[in-house]
């Protein structure tokens, strides 16, 4: 086996970027395929915390390839921040990075739209990050976006600019707001970043595939969960990209062919960040409790998030729609405290009965869950490292959810630092 793809099955903050740096200890190549700068992952090291929104989380393991592939969205003044960041901690970012010469860039207007946009939706708002990571892809898909490759091309450039800056500066004024921007100016800006990024650009497509060719164990990571993903999840309340399995594919140029095996991250809880519909939100001191054991505030953001318990309906869709072939369960330890945990195992709907996960955000934000209250361990889990150190209703826990799924569980996490995971199936996970 030679490729691994590693997604999240909720709403994302499932833990993704701890267990990504597991596997990419076995990994030779690590290839971020989604998302932008709204995506925060955190890994901790001892008792050091580092906090990625666009370098692959590979590149705390020395000697291996990282690739920012096609499918991501680049801030290039965050990017150089981060690798800056990296290096003053000691981790060089050399010949060890690839950037997609197809990569979109983001630029100053898209992040002021996204704050009209935003403004202008009222209490309708997505709440985004406001990295203005949509509006770069609203301007992919009209076809007046900025490669990477258009960089090193100033006439192609500033012919996109200036196009670009005329239509969003007419928004502006319409919006009555005198923000302006000037495609000669961005241009000058942009020059000292395109020179810094030209060693790290390559076509990351063609080397992906003479890696595999090589046998070459490649793990792709995920960026967001499935219920954020654009076609999949809860519109409008998504992110703007493909995080389920499939926009491994599409966000790399990688051809499905080529997939060995997907694995999928859960929280052994629910956490949502931002708007829309979450049927097993709690609200009450429960909610808080799992909020503050949990630490469950934004990497990006900061903000709260938004706690409630486990959702099975949703979890059988994400399994479905990512086909998972194993599990990694995180922040087990959460839940250690309760002497019962509910798990959702159907929605009512106005009486009627639900088994599946309904493609329309209205009727799911009507849906109330049906709860099935499962026994807790009431014991410490922090930190374990066996198998045999699971109490007993932990491990039921866990084989409930393999039930729902169809599919076993092959890691549990028990804490924020890599070395605290319990292996249960190591064939299910190694690269």
């Amino acid at each position: 086996m030679t490729t691994l793809v590693l997604v999240g099955l909720q709403w994302g903050d499932e833990g993704k970027a701890t267990i990504v740096d597991v596997f990419a200890a076995q990994a030779d190549v690590v290839v971020r395929y989604s998302g932008g700068a709204n995506a925060g992952h955190t890994v901790v090291i001892g008792t050091e915390k580092f906090v990625f929104h666009l370098l692959p989380v590979g590149v705390l393991h020395p000697g291996k390839i990282c690739v920012i592939a096609n499918g991501v969205v680049i801030d290039l003044e965050q990017l150089f921040k981060e690798i800056d960041e990296m290096g003053s901690r000691g981790l060089k970012i050399g010949d060890n990075l690839l950037v997609s010469s197809r990569c979109h860039v983001t630029m100053p207007y898209h992040k002021s739209i996204e704050k009209l946009a935003e403004s202008l939706r009222g209490k309708q708002a997505l709440e985004t990050t406001l990295r203005g990571v949509g509006p770069t892809i609203v301007d992919k898909f009209a076809r007046s976006g900025v490669m990477v490759a258009d960089l090193f091309h100033e006439r192609i450039l500033l012919d996109k600019l200036r196009r670009n800056t005329s239509e969003k500066n007419l928004i502006l004024e319409r919006a009555g707001l005198s923000e302006r921007f000037d495609a000669d100016v961005i241009v000058q800006q942009l020059r000292p970043l395109t020179e810094r990024i030209r060693p790290f650009v390559a076509n990351t497509s063609m080397a992906l595939a003479d890696y595999i060719d090589r046998g070459k164990k490649v793990l792709f990571e995920g960026a967001q969960g499935t219920l954020l993903d654009i076609e999949h999840g809860t519109y409008p309340f998504v992110t703007s990209s493909h995080p389920v399995s499939g926009g491994a594919c599409t966000g790399s140029g990688v051809p499905p062919t080529k997939i060995d095996r997907v694995v999928g991250v859960l929280k052994a809880y629910c956490t949502r960040v931002g708007a829309g519909p979450f049927p097993t939100e709690d609200l009450g001191d429960a909610g808080k409790l799992l909020r503050e054991r949990g630490k469950e505030f934004g990497a990006t953001t900061g903000r709260p998030r938004r706690c409630g318990w486990l959702d099975l309906v949703a979890l059988r869709y994400a399994a479905r729609i990512n086909g998972i072939t194993s599990i990694v369960v995180t922040k087990m330890d959460v839940l250690d405290v309760l002497e019962e945990i509910p798990v959702c195992i159907a929605y009512d709907y106005g009486g009627e009965r639900l088994m599946e996960f309904p493609p329309e955000v209205d009727v799911l934000a009507d849906c109330r869950p049906v709860y099935e209250r499962l026994a807790g361990w009431r014991q410490s889990t922090r930190g374990v490292t066996d198998r045999e150190q699971l109490p007993s209703n932990a491990m039921s826990y866990l084989g409930r959810i393999e039930k729902e799924t169809g599919v076993a569980v092959a890691l549990v996490s028990t804490g924020p630092r890599r070395d605290e995971t319990v292996v249960l199936q190591r064939d299910l996970i190694s690269l």
